[in-house]
């Protein structure tokens, strides 16, 4: 992971300074990397004495973060036009409007500043800092907060450790080259953050139905490409029987990915009659971003997903020919 130069944080600063209110926005389908960078993104803002709206599209599926939904809105306040240009939007763990969703205002012509960390971060801006050798967002943001404000506050600390642990699986996708991110943990650490005590938020309280869900999923996998890569989906029924109260796509991967010779997982989802959604990870060298991207996504090399019009039976079979040419 870099570190924040003093360029990009006085761009930051001067961004800040420059705005009276700010729009705070992460991705649609948040994850805990994106609720906490939002979250000690506004602690920022509030440092400076500034008001700020958090948004977001949702939906705040995942049990770990349902505590989190109040805190965000998914409707734009009214501003006339003064108040418009008096206001900065802050764009958090992705760099386009389009990965926003469905939130109800006029989000176009805003004066922008993103933070992301993705490999596919697409943006024309200089008020940007996008590092995908960051493992989360919340480095990004933990950077900043520690440049402008100081050592984290055990509130921030643990916001920001609980960012950090959900992109990196608790540092289980971490390499040899993460030490900058072990020393920023640390610093978490030494202000209050428990590991053992986020793991067990992550990891817990998740519905006895996603069990069920799970296990649908494992028996439906099929291996392609020399057992490389394990396929599998849910169907729209799926989500209605057992899927309603939350998922854990996350354990699905895990397993599948222990598997002897398995190289990369694609996981599609059908969430209308006419749109899926598919999930990727892999191991080592196989770079699911670039699958992704073909079809209008993103994410990181071992870690990505999409949105894609059609159904199950025809969006399989397209992401399969492109899995065809890596492996």
């Amino acid at each position: 992971m870099k570190l924040i130069t003093t360029e990009q944080c006085t761009s930051f600063k001067n961004f800040i300074v420059s705005h009276d209110f700010f729009l705070i926005a992460g991705h649609k389908e948040p994850d805990g990397d994106c609720v906490s960078s939002c979250i000690a993104m506004a602690s920022i803002i509030e440092h400076f004495g500034k008001p700020y709206q958090l948004l977001s599209a949702g939906p705040f599926k995942r049990p770990e973060i349902k505590k989190y939904a109040s805190k965000f809105s998914s409707e734009l306040a009214f501003m006339t036009q003064d108040e418009r240009d008096r206001t900065g939007l802050l764009i958090l763990d992705c760099s386009e409007l389009s990965r926003l969703g469905d939130i109800d205002g006029d989000l176009k012509g805003f004066d922008t500043f993103i933070v992301d960390h993705h490999k596919t971060a697409d943006t024309n801006t200089s008020n940007a800092i996008i590092d995908p050798s960051a493992p989360a967002a919340c480095c990004l943001v933990q950077q900043l907060y520690e440049n402008i404000i100081g050592k984290a506050t055990d509130k921030i600390a643990k916001q920001l450790f609980f960012g950090l642990s959900t992109d990196t699986g608790h540092f289980r996708f971490l390499t040899e080259d993460s030490a900058e991110t072990f020393r920023s943990a640390a610093r978490l650490v030494e202000g209050g953050a428990s590991p053992r005590k986020i793991y067990d938020e992550m990891s817990g309280g998740k519905p006895f139905s996603t069990r069920k869900l799970l296990g649908i999923m494992l028996n439906r996998v099929e291996r392609y490409y020399n057992n490389k890569l394990c396929v599998t989906y849910e169907t729209m029924e799926d989500t209605k029987k057992y899927g309603a109260e939350g998922r854990d796509s996350d354990a699905l991967y895990t397993l599948l990915l222990a598997v002897e010779g398995v190289e990369a997982v694609l996981f599609v989802r059908q969430e209308t009659d006419n749109s899926c959604t598919a999930g990727f990870r892999s191991r080592d060298s196989v770079d699911v971003s670039a699958i992704a991207a073909k079809f209008g996504g993103g994410g990181h090399k071992n870690a990505a997903g999409l949105s894609i019009e059609g159904k199950l039976d025809t969006v399989i079979p397209q992401i399969l020919k492109e899995f065809a040419k890596v492996l």
